[in-house]
């Protein structure tokens, strides 16, 4: 298998899990509030955490399958502002990088 196809794979399953995820917030969040006052302030700062991660892992996702198309399309790993290639190290660290180092400075 291909590196881009292997990394692919990765970011499909990725994909996946984050898509478990996010339903695991919003079932969390639909949970009706405890009748004692005292604790519904506490759920309901849970559920802010959970609304912010619920956010964090859709963005993510966004990210993932743009990368995805990326992939699909060949143009992987060229910086989306300059053209030139981004550094392996770099989509190593953020699969779904668009830009360069330098464009992203």
């Amino acid at each position: 298998m291909t590196d881009l196809a292997n990394l692919r794979q990765n970011l499909v399953a990725r994909l996946e899990e984050l898509g478990h995820r996010v339903d695991d917030f919003e079932s969390s969040l639909r949970e009706p509030l405890d009748p004692d006052f005292a604790e519904q302030a506490t759920q309901m700062e849970g559920d802010e955490v959970a609304s912010a991660l619920e956010h964090s892992a859709i963005e993510e996702a966004q990210h993932i399958k743009a990368a995805i198309d990326r992939i699909d399309a060949g143009d992987y790993g060229d910086c989306a502002k300059c053209g030139n290639k981004i550094n392996p190290e770099r989509l190593k660290a953020l699969p779904y990088a668009t830009e360069c180092v330098n464009c992203a400075a």
